[in-house]
């Protein structure tokens, strides 16, 4: 139960793509080595190569799609299949999938980006997720500083901005570790309960 479901949000086109591929790949990975569980848009671009490094390091990858089927996943989309262990088809368009992936999840860590990624950081900061930023990934990572010292943002003070994947992704478990801590109390103590013999 101490599992996170973490969110790993980017560019599926662009520039951003090119230069800071190695970097998402390194956040899926690293969420991988730590036991937790990557959520991605199910797409190409950045969340691709997370839920990549995420696969290929032996973590759990599970995306949301925009698609209301598997054909239409495929065949409308043309989104990606290989990098999931399970795909949870939203029928809800990229808008609509933005904000059902980021409430599905416990964190949301933004890597390069454009405005989809955007969206998906404004629903995390208005929904009191854990947000963080991998710095000098390009796009609107980079800009994000700045947006959210001229426009007031909730908690703003509580982002997490680091320039290296698997310190921030160690810095965001140790935060969801904090806010959950008496959840965890909460199971612990269940656990511990003296467990009723089976009748017969």
């Amino acid at each position: 139960m101490s599992k996170y479901q973490i969110c790993v949000s980017g560019a599926a086109a662009g520039e951003t793509v090119n230069s800071a591929h190695h970097l998402a790949y390194q956040l899926g990975a690293e969420i991988a080595k730590q036991g937790h569980t990557l959520t991605t848009g199910a797409t190409i671009g950045l969340p691709q190569y997370a839920a990549r490094g995420a696969k290929e390091n032996g973590g759990l990858s599970i995306g949301f799609s925009p698609a209301a089927s598997i054909r239409e996943h495929l065949k409308s989309y043309r989104l990606p299949v290989e990098e999931f262990d399970y795909i949870n088809f939203t029928s809800m368009d990229y808008v609509g999938r933005d904000v059902y992936l980021v409430r599905s999840s416990d964190a949301v860590i933004t890597v390069g980006g454009r405005m989809g990624s955007l969206h998906e950081f404004s629903t995390a900061v208005e929904s009191h997720k854990v947000c963080a930023v991998l710095l000098g990934s390009g796009g609107l990572a980079d800009f994000l500083p700045h947006l959210v010292e001229k426009i007031p943002t909730p908690n703003s003070k509580d982002i997490i901005y680091d320039t290296d994947p698997a310190r921030l992704v160690d810095r965001v478990v140790k935060e969801l570790d904090k806010k959950y801590v008496d959840f965890k109390d909460m199971l612990k103590s269940l656990e511990e309960r003296p467990k009723k013999k089976s009748a017969g």
